[in-house]
């Protein structure tokens, strides 16, 4: 299959040559049997990959198994993650009153998409590692290994070599993964690609409500190219839709566009964002705050950091992007380098503020939360793509604050 019948094929919109690197070497390994470990941020396809591989091997049609199982490790609670993989039978624990298949039985003859590699507890790296190894699974509650043949695809949004480094992630694993590795660039490094993008979410939203396509003016086109889009294609189709839907007028200035560009990233979306260059070059006490509710400090550690938070704000106004403990980097909403910054705003920021507005944030955090569940009926893949994050954040969240 050529490229152009493949980007046509699965919807895949951009000219960038490192995209149609990524395209070529995913045609070239589908039809082998080799380990395949995809990289890149939240939100630049990685999935879309997983099935150009799978339906472009061998294993597309095989007559047992489903085809290609898709599984997000991240969004899978620990206690029960084991069981989710390989399964279980029956009497292994309370509840199990039958024997169950788990995700890698299920995919048996075809093809499993591990997503978020990177955030397997290591007890569960080892037990993966066994099964890459030896071809086989062992039910939770079993003695008896089962033989399987699965072709592995992972995926990661994490700096994959640093956590190996970190002890994070185990260096056997991740070289038995990473027989093959293909890169997808995120969206601020593909410029040339977004309005193209961008007119083709247009479209489908125009043919869809039978209503006019939008169509950007010039000074809204290059804030559009200039904007990082942290959030890659996933935040860029969300925005054309919303400003598709919501706006009557059909040509799009920067200044109406500016309205909708003001996402603030709650926990690290890019792989690697330390030190961009593209990166947004101011910040608020508010976006801090917000951050390390985010998180799940405490508020008595936060008045223990005032200190440091204060030569951060110090030094944020020298330009550059604010680097926490965690090795994640806070946004502000996107807007001019060049707007100034004024210095007597450093003085509001004491215990007592902090305090207040911790209170009001989490609050807010709790209802966002409430709100978005209520709208997807109790749907939390939903709920959790909706506030953008990952489904494993809101499962922490509602146990945070005891929501049912």
């Amino acid at each position: 299959m050529d490229i152009q019948t493949l980007k046509q094929r699965y919807d895949i919109i951009g000219n960038d040559p490192r995209l149609m690197q990524a395209l070529n070497k995913a045609i070239q390994v589908a039809p082998t049997e080799l380990s395949i470990l995809i990289t890149g941020e939240s939100g630049v396809g990685k999935d879309v990959f997983s099935r150009i591989i799978h339906e472009n091997s061998l294993r597309k049609h095989q007559r047992q198994g489903r085809g290609l199982i898709s599984v997000n490790c991240g969004a899978i609670p620990e206690g029960t993650i084991e069981s989710e993989l390989f399964g279980h039978v029956k009497g292994a624990f309370t509840g199990a009153d039958k024997n169950r298949k788990g995700y890698f039985e299920e995919a048996d003859g075809g093809t499993i998409f591990l997503d978020e590699i990177g955030e397997l507890p290591l007890a569960m790296q080892v037990k993966l590692l066994r099964v890459l190894e030896n071809g086989e699974i062992i039910p939770v509650g079993s003695s008896q290994a089962q033989k399987i043949d699965v072709r592995v695809v992972a995926a990661t949004n994490v700096d994959i070599v640093a956590a190996v480094r970190n002890g994070r992630f185990r260096e056997d694993l991740y070289y038995r993964l990473n027989q093959i590795s293909i890169y997808l660039p995120p969206l601020r490094e593909r410029k040339e690609d977004i309005p193209l993008l961008f007119r083709k979410f247009s479209s489908d939203v125009a043919e869809k409500y039978h209503m006019p396509p939008i169509v950007l003016t010039d000074d809204a086109r290059r804030l559009l190219m200039d904007y990082p889009w942290y959030g890659n294609v996933r935040e860029l189709k969300n925005i054309t839709e919303q400003i598709a839907v919501v706006e009557t007028e059909r040509t799009i200035s920067a200044a109406i566009l500016q309205n909708y560009l003001s996402y603030v990233p709650t926990e690290k979306m890019p792989a690697v964002v330390e030190n961009q260059p593209g990166a947004a070059s101011q910040i608020t006490d508010r976006e801090l705050l917000l951050k390390a509710l985010s998180m799940g400090q405490m508020i008595t550690e936060m008045r223990q950091e005032i200190n440091d938070l204060r030569q951060m704000v110090s030094r944020m106004a020298q330009g550059g992007a604010v680097q926490v403990d965690t090795g994640s980097v806070v946004h502000q909403p996107y807007l001019p380098a060049t707007q100034p910054r004024h210095a007597e705003e450093e003085e509001f920021l004491t215990p007592e503020i902090i305090e207040d507005e911790a209170i009001a944030l989490e609050d807010r955090e709790r209802t966002a939360i409430q709100r978005a569940l209520e709208k997807h009926q109790g749907n939390r893949k939903l709920a959790a793509a909706e506030l953008h994050i990952s489904e494993r954040t809101l499962y922490r969240k509602l146990k945070e604050y005891n929501i049912e």
